[in-house]
């Protein structure tokens, strides 16, 4: 077609790479949100009561930002 770059479709189709990174993505969210061993998670959970936060938004500061507050 004239004027066409022959780039990608601006809209997204489902294919076999976007199920892949879906797969990928299902995995690492997955292996991310593990729990942890008990010292671990009672550990995480004083720390956030002494914050003001849950478990699971503490825990999201740490997969997030690498650092304890």
């Amino acid at each position: 077609m004239l004027g066409h770059n022959g780039g990608p479709p601006l809209e997204e189709h489902p294919d076999s790479a976007a199920s892949w990174r879906h797969y990928c993505w299902k995995k690492a969210h997955a292996a991310a949100w593990k729990t942890p061993p008990r010292e671990i998670a009672l550990r995480r959970l004083a720390r956030a009561e002494e914050l003001g936060m849950t478990y699971r938004e503490y825990t999201a500061v740490i997969l997030e930002t690498g650092k304890h507050l």
